[in-house]
């Protein structure tokens, strides 16, 4: 027999996932043209209802490894949202994370399989629901991330060349960084390993290729951006 304190509404709980991806210089997302009412044949991010046996976040890895195939993903909560005319199908609480992936690491045939396109950030179609919300909380999160956390390893090849490096920072502010002292801050953080071979795809002379010295790949850099700019 259920107890009193259980009889109140009963509403589902969804996790979206804001799949970040970097190419040619530009942040990108992985949004799939929706198959299903209500809403059928726009554009929504990745997600999918909590079952009873999971918690929030193996719910979220279990759709993203349906989606690209990969396990181990980075993965950040954003917020929860959870206005009660947002899902005008049922009372759905949704909790937003953000994801960051490689996009030559996804199994294309996955994505293909469930109408997945990538999208650059600067050319979003319109989305469903709350969706563009969503988006831009992840992006807010993405960038605090940047400004204290060195970030890289989960979006960059495993070498690659300190203009490569931020070019992926501009992507993710959105903005133009001082090249000289950008190079200058990183490299205080003593946390890249300069590699023999050069990227000479820009100049004869060349750039050095780096990599990150641990497989951490993080390191605390005291509000990065706010002292370059």
């Amino acid at each position: 027999m259920q107890q009193p304190f259980y009889n109140h509404p009963k509403h589902f709980l969804s996790v979206d996932c804001v799949i970040f991806g970097y190419r040619e210089s530009e942040l990108h997302l992985l949004l799939y043209n929706r198959n299903f009412e209500p809403l059928k044949g726009q554009w929504s991010l990745m997600g999918g209802f909590v079952q009873e046996s999971e918690t929030v976040e193996e719910a979220a890895g279990r759709i993203l490894y349906q989606i690209t195939g990969l396990k181990d993903i980075y993965l950040d909560q954003v917020q929860v949202f959870s206005k009660s005319d947002r899902d005008p199908g049922a009372r759905v609480v949704s909790i937003a994370n953000y994801a960051l992936i490689r996009m030559d690491f996804n199994d294309k045939d996955l994505w293909n399989d469930h109408g997945a396109v990538w999208w650059p950030i600067q050319q979003l179609p319109e989305l469903i629901f709350d969706h563009r919300d969503m988006v831009t909380a992840a992006l807010e999160k993405l960038q605090h991330k940047a400004n204290y956390t060195l970030i890289g390893q989960e979006l960059l090849p495993e070498q690659f060349t300190i203009i490569q490096l931020r070019s992926l920072y501009e992507a993710i502010f959105q903005c133009s960084l001082d090249s000289g002292n950008f190079r200058k801050r990183i490299l205080s953080l003593k946390v890249l390993e300069r590699l023999d071979n050069k990227d000479k795809t820009g100049s004869k002379k060349g750039a050095y290729y780096y990599k990150y010295k641990t497989n951490d790949a993080t390191a605390k850099v005291d509000r990065i951006v706010r002292l370059i700019l």
